[in-house]
This record gives C-alpha cells, structure tokens and sequence, in this order.
C-alpha cells in the first residue's frame, strides 16, 4: 500500500475512533463507509438491519468474494490517553472494529483502483457485532436474496498480537456465546424479619456458586467450556430485602454437545436453588445474545494463507489455537452457505515482544496487555493498519481471477 493511501486509512481510522457509536447506532459510521465506496464506484444498499451497508463491485465474470467489517464500539470509557481518543462519553472503540472498518475502505480502494482482476467483490459492513445480532438483522433483512451469493466470506479481528503477524486457525477457531438474562423471584419485607420473605438474594449467591460445578464437575477436561456472572443487581436498601435478583449469565463452548448440556445445566440449576428456598415461582431465563462457534473453512484457509505471509512474511502467520473470544460472522457465512476464513490480524506494539520465543513466550506478553474491551486497549496503526488492507486484498485475490 502507498504512503497516500496509508495516510487516508490511518485518518479514517482515527475519525472513527473520535466519534464510537454502540450497537445499532452506528449512523455516522456507515454513512463513511456507505460515502467511500460510493466515491469508488461501488453499487451501494444503506439501511440494512437499520445501520449496515453493503457495497457490490463487478468487474468482469468469476468468483464472488465477500468481506465483512464489524462497525460498533462498546459502552466503555477510554483511558488510553491517545489524542484522538474518543470524544463521546462512556463510549468507545475498546474492541477495534474502527480498525475493521478502515482497513475493509482501504482496501475497496484498492480493489476498485486495480483493473487485474475478475469477479465481484461485496463488501458488508455490519452493525451490532457487539450485541451478537448484527448479522443475524442483516439475515432477515433479506441480503442473501438481494446480493451475489459468495464463493468465499472474509474477515478479520485486530488483536493484542505483535503487529506484523496474523492469526491463522482452521477449523474451530472461536466459541459460541450464549448470554441469558435471568430473573429470580423472591417475596420481598423488612430485612429484621427474613422469616417472612423469600430472599433472593440468597437464592442468586447460591445459584452463582453453582454454576461455577457446571464446569469444575460437569465438563471433562478434554472438554471446553466457560460459564461467566457478569452482573449480579438486586434491592435497593441495606434492610430491605428485595422481591427479585437479576442474574446476567454467559456460556461459552465449541462443540454443539457441550453447548446444549451447559445451558441445559444453567436452567436445572437456577430452577432447582429457586425450587429449593421455597421461592413463589421459577425464574425467568431470556437468551438475550447468542451465535454459534466461529469454524473457519480448513481448504480456504490453507489458500488463504500464502496470501497471508506475502503480508507479514513466512512464519509469521501463526496458529494460536481455539480461543474463547466469540463472533457472529459464522451467521452470514452460514446463510450464504459459504466457507468462511477468519483472521486475527496483530495490532501491539512489537516492541513489547523483543525476546519472546514461539506462541509460547508470545502468549505470555499478550498476557500481560490490555485486551479488547479493556479501557486502556488500543492497537499501533503502524504497521497494523497497512497490513489490515493487503490482508483483505491479498486474500480476496487469492479467489478472484488475474
């Protein structure tokens, strides 16, 4: 890539980095991107599942290849200290999908600026990663009818990797998500007078630590799983005790089996201490997110990957194994029925590598960094940003016809 174009992707980049728009809401962000491709001759569709955008661009016949950005930030307050850090309050790009979405404008740019290949490229920029829906929206809002079906679905997730190197997994690569929102139901009164209530706060402390046996005594070490309480709100004052606990429980698994047995469990448990303490009425459990395990295609990705280490250089693709993080681009690779290849794309300083040796002594300083979604989690855009591009280009060259 050169240096002009580098410059317009890291200044889109920090644009979009400046104004984060959460799940849904990310109007700003798809009005740039639905402009870009506009600009570069693209056929573009706005609205899609309310935010998302889709640009197609035919050049000739052949395969068709997809390429999909997630565009929305999270609900947390940036504390990066960077001086384009974002400027709306308790919102932020502290996952790194602004870096998604200039890398996949930079390289329609390129793709609409070379005239050495053949077939359609569709480049799809979904909303609401975040919420687990956003491709799921896109779905039923009808783009497998209305778009080319594609021979291939892209994509890729900046990461606390040593920029200049990628992540390459075939098969499993990401697990599933399913987050619940569950609903205790006590009898409230005065917290001198426990005899008269139905506590459940009680019930919600005892179901929480029961739930950790889902994996400690219910899951085979050959197995994996990963059962999370990631809010636990009830009452209102110290001698009140409260007439409901609200409980918001993630799963994690890879394997269907696994997945069904987890949030089989979750329901027996929550049910059974409810049950137990004599509450008035079951709880209430409503999947609020969920989307399947990330399988990236094994054939695609051995095709993909030389043109991954024409990006970063032989050796530096590395495989960092199934990981526990989740996404719901399997859903549009799914609905198309497509193979789909799926990267991490390395963003951290490589500095902070100096010495280590392998994945081994790699994973133990992306150990020690900021992570997404932390507040403090942010990638360098040099070399990151330059190699975000030529990976999408150079893998959808990998299908399209020279």
């Amino acid at each position: 890539m050169d240096a002009a174009r580098e410059s317009r992707v890291v200044e889109i980049y920090e644009d979009l980095h400046r104004h984060p728009e959460v799940s849904f809401a990310e109007t700003r962000t798809a009005g740039i991107a639905a402009r870009a491709l506009r600009d570069l001759g693209f056929t573009v569709e706005e609205g899609i599942a309310g935010t998302g955008v889709v640009g197609v661009l035919t050049c000739g016949s052949g395969p068709t290849v997809w390429l999909r950005a997630d565009m929305d930030a999270l609900p947390v307050q940036e504390e990066t200290g960077l001086p384009y850090s974002s400027t709306v309050a308790g919102v932020s790009h502290a996952c790194g999908h602004d870096v998604h979405v200039a890398c996949l404008i930079g390289a329609a740019e390129e793709l609409a600026e070379a005239d050495d290949w053949r077939g359609t490229v569709v480049a799809v920029f979904q909303p609401a990663e975040e919420l687990a829906k956003g491709a799921r929206a896109m779905i039923d809002d009808g783009i497998v009818a209305r778009l080319p079906r594609p021979d291939v679905v892209l994509g890729q997730h900046v990461a606390p990797l040593p920029a200049g190197t990628m992540g390459l997994t075939p098969g499993p690569m990401w697990a599933a998500t399913d987050s619940m929102r569950v609903t205790i139901f006590g009898r409230g009164g005065h917290g001198s007078r426990p005899e008269t209530t139905v506590d459940p706060v009680v019930i919600a402390a005892a179901t929480i630590l029961r739930l950790q046996t889902i994996v400690a005594r219910e899951t085979s070490a050959s197995q994996v799983a990963v059962v999370t309480v990631g809010a636990v709100n009830a009452g209102t004052k110290h001698n009140i005790i409260p007439e409901t606990a609200t409980l918001l429980v993630n799963a994690r698994t890879y394997d269907p089996a696994v997945r069904d047995r987890v949030l089989a469990s979750i329901t027996r448990i929550v049910n059974a201490e409810a049950e137990a303490a004599g509450a008035p009425r079951l709880p209430e459990l409503i999947l609020e997110e969920s989307s399947p395990t990330l399988v990236t295609d094994v054939d695609a990705c051995e095709r993909a990957r030389p043109a991954l280490e024409a990006v970063v250089g032989e050796g530096r693709v590395m495989d960092p194994g199934p990981l526990p993080s989740s996404e719901d681009v399997q859903v549009l690779a799914t609905a198309a029925g497509a193979p789909i290849v799926f990267w991490l794309l390395g963003g951290a300083d490589p500095a902070l590598f100096a010495g280590a040796q392998g994945m081994a002594g790699i994973a133990s300083v992306v150990g020690s960094l900021p992570s997404n979604h932390s507040p403090s989690y942010h990638p360098v855009e040099r070399p990151t940003l330059a190699n975000g591009v030529a990976a999408l280009v150079g893998t959808a060259r990998a299908w399209l016809v020279s």
